[in-house]
């Protein structure tokens, strides 16, 4: 893990403490076949820093945060961007992005909303048990 913010790939920023959040890196991991996702919680320094630095909520938790350069990319925006980076057949969800923003981010929050009661919640971010090189992938 590290504290230094990369500038060559994306980072997925994500509730540390959220089982379906955990999940969806765990989802993302094996498909990032050019290991180019860099991960952080929310709750991490890193995440703070970041969050701030793009002019979102530090105080919010409740959204996948994709950062892509100077682009900041929020709830199903963060989405369909990260299933766009992965390709292949995830590509397909692309044409999501042009329906109203307002439509994507309900059904998002619908989910986001029960997460917890859900999926569960964990006491702390669970780390991949990988190689070294995920773990590098993942900033603290």
């Amino acid at each position: 893990m590290s504290e230094e913010i990369p500038d060559d790939g994306p980072i997925v920023l994500f509730d540390g403490v959220c089982t379906l959040c955990n999940e969806f890196v765990q989802f993302i991991l094996p498909r990032d076949s050019e290991g180019r996702f860099y991960f952080a919680s929310l709750q991490s320094n890193v995440g703070q820093r970041l969050l701030a630095d793009h002019d979102l909520p530090t105080d919010e938790l409740e959204s996948v945060v994709l950062i892509d350069g100077e682009d900041a990319y929020v709830k199903s925006g963060a989405v369909i961007r990260i299933a766009t980076l992965l390709g292949g057949f995830y590509r397909l969800l692309w044409p999501l992005y042009y329906l109203p923003r307002r439509l994507r981010d309900f059904a998002y929050d619908f989910v986001a909303d029960r997460r917890y009661r859900w999926f569960g919640k964990k006491d702390r971010c669970k780390m991949p048990e990988t190689d070294g090189t995920t773990q590098a992938r993942f900033l603290e």
